[in-house]
């Protein structure tokens, strides 16, 4: 089982790849890891180093691994944070050209543009080409639910009209929809929904009193795994939230404002407590 996974990578930290490769990897998936940044750390900390990566960069980087087999090889993309307009440009010729070279090979977006407490934080030229260029060529997307409104253009405040817009926005595939918080959902829970145009699920976790960055990353990483190694979609919305609460209890408990992913190895293969999902109806 093979990824290429196109993201941000951070020294310190937990984020973009450095939040996705490890999880995959302990999933016994082969990953081909491509940055699209090299920072110090994830924003958010008193000093930032190091930059973006240039487009000619990454799309030379992409065409190496290319050169190498990997896109022969790859059963998955997975991309991420971008970091710039150009890069998603990249990206997108990248994987259109994957996808036509190997017609088995799936795609999965993970739109990371902003969430409910910031609003958007990339460039404000980011956002229009991961929704017109990005997401077409995506098999699965997994937005937060801040992310999901964005790229639908409209509220999703009911489960109907979760199923409405991800339907419309998205003909074919799986759109998951995280750190989602509805009319129905029970106070101190927060679900995750997966919406497919013959079928939707749901998966309500327990609301911790954490929010560290790089859950999306992770989460992505978590479902791609699962779905790789033979889970159908509602199996794999199971593991991988299970797999994550494990994770965000395991962080909460040390205090840290880093994810705590290397001691929570074990639990993300084989989680302690399982959430189940449950069908909507249609």
């Amino acid at each position: 089982m093979n990824v290429i996974s196109i993201q941000s990578q951070v020294a310190f930290g937990h984020v973009g790849n450095s939040a996705a490769v490890f999880p995959m990897q302990m999933h016994g998936i082969d990953v081909v890891a491509v940055p699209t940044t090299l920072l110090s750390n994830r924003p958010g900390y008193p000093t930032l180093r190091g930059r973006v990566l240039e487009a000619k960069l990454l799309a030379d980087l992409l065409r190496g691994i290319e050169e190498r087999g990997a896109v022969d090889r790859a059963q998955m993309i997975l991309s991420g944070y971008l970091g710039s307009a150009d890069n998603a440009n990249v990206v997108a010729d990248f994987v259109a050209r994957a996808k036509a070279k190997n017609p088995t090979l799936r795609y999965c977006c993970d739109p990371v543009l902003g969430d409910r407490d910031r609003g958007l934080f990339v460039q404000n030229d980011i956002p229009p080409l991961v929704r017109d260029l990005l997401c077409p060529l995506a098999d699965i997307i997994t937005p937060n639910h801040f992310e999901f409104e964005w790229l639908c253009g409209t509220k999703a405040a009911s489960i109907d009209q979760v199923l409405k817009a991800a339907r419309a926005f998205m003909a074919r595939g799986t759109v998951v929809v995280t750190s989602a918080e509805l009319a129905d959902t029970p106070q101190g829970e927060i679900e995750t929904l997966a919406v497919e145009r013959a079928q939707a699920f749901r998966v309500r976790t327990p609301k911790l009193a954490i929010s560290p960055n790089g859950t999306g990353d992770l989460f992505a990483a978590l479902l791609v795994a699962a779905r790789l190694r033979g889970a159908g979609t509602p199996e794999a919305l199971s593991h991988a939230a299970s797999a994550i609460f494990a994770v965000l209890e395991r962080t909460a408990a040390s205090g840290t404002e880093e994810m705590r992913i290397v001691e929570s190895a074990e639990l993300m293969t084989h989680p302690k407590r399982k959430f189940e999902c449950i069908a909507i109806s249609l």
